[in-house]
């Protein structure tokens, strides 16, 4: 797997976390380099489609079971507090492409309605970009899901939610979009929780979910709750 920070050749932007962090990276690499007007727009892929933004419903399969949490309104407890993250965000998604940017930074999330919302504020970095966003996420009582929805502080703009729900501490979130004008699915996994730690991953897929290709990988380590 090759990781670089350099600047690599992409087209259009979107609203999920890897692929705007991606994009801020490109886009300051651009001006350094060859001192030209940002050409990366901040809310749109090829065709202008923003992401994710064409469906809210979810995608993946769908389950009566209860989650760990009593109606799992409490799934997210484990992530109040500020952590440190290590990002690594593939550069050329479905193309093949093994080229990694690298990012490291610090997230800090406050509970709110008793832990049935989330507030999580993102700021990472690298030698050649520095990115704030936010991600929202909101509990369903009715359906026992969850939603999380992310803006990037360039535009303020909150794309449609991806929906999801934990189960046996692993929770999916899922999302229909387009991709250089091609239909893909969207999906959204935090796994290996502990009370210190976690991980978060995003995958495409283009053949309907037969296969995921991941696209941006988080590891978080607490620094106080």
């Amino acid at each position: 797997m090759n990781i670089t920070t350099n600047t690599l050749s992409m087209t259009g932007a979107n609203h999920c976390i890897g692929r705007r962090l991606v994009n801020n990276t490109l886009r300051r690499e651009a001006k350094k380099n060859f001192y030209v007007a940002l050409v990366i727009c901040a809310i749109g892929w090829a065709q202008g489609t923003s992401f994710p933004q064409a469906t809210q419903a979810s995608v993946g399969p769908e389950s009566s079971a209860a989650s760990s949490a009593p109606g799992g309104q409490h799934d997210f407890d484990f992530l109040s507090g500020t952590w440190k993250t290590h990002n690594l965000l593939l550069a050329h998604p479905l193309s093949g492409s093994t080229t990694w940017i690298e990012l490291n930074g610090t997230v800090t999330v406050r509970k709110i309605w008793d832990g049935r919302a989330n507030l999580e504020e993102i700021e990472a970095s690298n030698a050649t970009t520095h990115f704030q966003g936010l991600t929202l996420f909101l509990y369903n009582p009715a359906s026992h899901q969850w939603s999380q929805t992310f803006a990037n502080n360039d535009d303020g703009i909150l794309g449609q939610p991806l929906i999801g729900e934990f189960k046996n501490g692993r929770g999916e979130f899922f999302n229909r979009e387009l991709f250089q004008g091609r239909a893909i699915l969207v999906r959204f996994v935090w796994s290996d929780i502990t009370p210190d730690s976690h991980r978060v991953e995003q995958s495409f897929s283009d053949d309907g979910g037969k296969t995921w290709e991941p696209n941006f990988v988080a590891t978080l380590t607490r620094e106080s709750k």
